[in-house]
């Protein structure tokens, strides 16, 4: 979970994923879309992607497709919605104790 953490904490590695999301894409289509990063950039950060299982990468003749991982997805969202619940649990839990506190 440390890797995907970690990869999705850059801004551009989380427009790559928006932009495989729901299609598969070629790595030149995907550094098309940025006009501020180099080809080798984007290759770069798909491989930190790609190690972090966030996308799947697929050969065709000399071309590299890439797309979203959903299960990956699924499992870092499920890991971030409970890390979110037992904050905002733990939150709850003082609020009632000063609440408690304050009855006294």
């Amino acid at each position: 979970m440390d890797l995907a953490l970690k990869a999705i904490a850059e801004p551009r590695r989380r427009e790559i994923l928006r932009l495989v999301w729901t299609s598969e894409l070629a790595a030149t289509d995907i550094a098309s879309h940025f006009d501020d990063v180099t080809r080798s950039a984007i290759s770069q950060h798909l491989g930190v992607l790609r190690r972090a299982k966030l996308v799947a990468e697929r050969r065709d003749g000399n071309r590299r497709l890439y797309r979203a991982n959903p299960e990956e997805l699924v499992a870092l969202r499920t890991f971030l919605e409970r890390y979110w619940a037992s904050g905002l649990e733990r939150l709850q839990d003082a609020a009632e104790a000063a609440q408690r506190i304050k009855e006294m």
